[in-house]
């Protein structure tokens, strides 16, 4: 099972992104939970849900050195949603990228 967080302003605007990776894990026989979280809600979240890989959306991408070093002794990669994937909610391209990630 991955574990695959999505990091944006809100949690809203990913959404409908978790929804496409969800779809595209499925038809690719992956189980990955795949789940979207206000920025705010980050260190709550994992103390109690370890993540294998944390995307940041391109709107919150000034936070990656920050959640780097946050978090450098978790060894999970931290990266940014490619913007163009992003803005077409290409959800088997998002999972792609964070399965390249974790390895």
């Amino acid at each position: 099972m991955k574990n695959i967080m999505l990091v944006c302003v809100a949690g809203m605007s990913t959404s409908l992104l978790v929804s496409k990776m969800q779809k595209a894990a499925q038809d690719q026989n992956i189980e990955a939970d795949i789940y979207a979280i206000a920025e705010g809600e980050v260190e709550k979240v994992i103390a109690t849900k370890m993540p294998d890989v944390l995307l940041l959306g391109p709107q919150v991408r000034y936070l990656k050195g920050s959640f780097e070093k946050k978090f450098q002794d978790m060894n999970f990669p931290i990266d940014v949603i490619n913007m163009a994937d992003y803005g077409m909610m290409n959800g088997e391209n998002v999972l792609k990228q964070a399965l390249t990630l974790i390895g």
